[in-house]
């Protein structure tokens, strides 16, 4: 997880990852905050890495290559996702596939602001176009990933890297798999501005696809 001042939602998520989990997940928060979130998620039992804050990507990109289990999770820290559904996606993992993907869009995201659900939409309609393969949600923050496939590809977006993670295993032949998952109203502040964000994300979709186009 990239953490960035969510004291209010951090106990609530590692407690349902370690509740789901029966306490064998390693967490790794890479964290830039200036409220008690790290200190929460030291109490909680994860490990801190401290960074000054340089956006959603820098922060995630760190988190998943310092992990060192056989399956890599992410998960955005606001208390939107179903740690429930954890169990599901590491049985994927365990069964074959090289990356599960959650999907909000699908089951409806009614929690989701309108204007970031039809956003969703967009881009995971523009990368499909774009791929040739038809996906239904671009930038979810929960997906599970074989640690080979975390390795193998340089990661290089930091606003749009959700987009980036899910496009690259796709584009390159791995295994990739949505599920569906509910979405809750978030916990807390947003830190993405819908407008500025929404750009970049759209621009990494484009960059990305067309990287792998020429590969």
């Amino acid at each position: 997880m990239g953490t960035y001042n969510e004291e209010e939602a951090i106990g609530t998520v590692l407690e349902d990852v370690d509740r789901v989990t029966d306490g064998r997940a390693n967490v790794v928060c890479v964290d830039g905050s200036d409220d008690r979130t790290p200190d929460i998620a030291r109490e909680h039992g994860a490990r801190v890495i401290e960074q000054e804050p340089q956006g959603y990507g820098v922060a995630v990109r760190e988190a998943v290559l310092a992990a060192d289990r056989p399956i890599v999770v992410t998960t955005d820290c606001d208390d939107t996702y179903p740690m429930d559904a954890l169990p599901e996606f590491l049985a994927a993992i365990n069964g074959g596939a090289d990356v599960v993907s959650g999907d909000r869009i699908t089951p409806g995201a009614d929690a989701m602001p309108t204007l970031n659900r039809q956003g969703n939409r967009a881009f995971a309609l523009l990368a499909s176009a774009l791929m040739g393969k038809r996906v239904r949600d671009t930038t979810t923050g929960m997906r599970a990933y074989r640690r080979e496939v975390i390795r193998d590809i340089a990661w290089t977006e930091n606003t749009g890297l959700s987009a980036e993670l899910l496009i690259r295993p796709l584009m390159r032949g791995y295994d990739v798999r949505e599920r569906a998952i509910d979405y809750d109203e978030r916990t807390g502040e947003t830190k993405l501005d819908p407008f500025a964000g929404g750009a970049a994300i759209a621009k990494s979709i484009v960059k990305v696809c067309l990287e792998e186009r020429r590969r």
